[in-house]
């Protein structure tokens, strides 16, 4: 099965631990030599995705993902760590 980025973005993610709707895609990071995805990437709670500043973000690790539905991407997040990008 296959999935653009286009349609990722129009997913809520959903952390399974906690139920809590952790938001929309934003961006993908993935590795340049391989091409493997290493994680997904959304704008802090409460800020939308247009106001997000680069400096903080959700960084989730694409082997967090346990399923990606038709509208929902579920994943198991014990704790959400906000990251600073360099």
């Amino acid at each position: 099965m296959f999935c653009s980025f286009s349609a990722l973005r129009d997913k809520e993610v959903i952390n399974i631990k906690d139920g809590k709707i952790l938001g929309c895609v934003i961006d993908v990071e993935f590795e340049i030599i391989t091409g493997k995805i290493c994680r997904i990437v959304l704008p802090p709670p409460g800020k939308l995705a247009f106001f997000t500043s680069s400096k903080s973000k959700i960084f989730i690790p694409w082997d967090h993902i346990e399923k990606i539905g038709d509208d929902t991407i579920l994943v198991r997040c014990a704790e959400i760590v906000y990251h600073k990008k360099h």
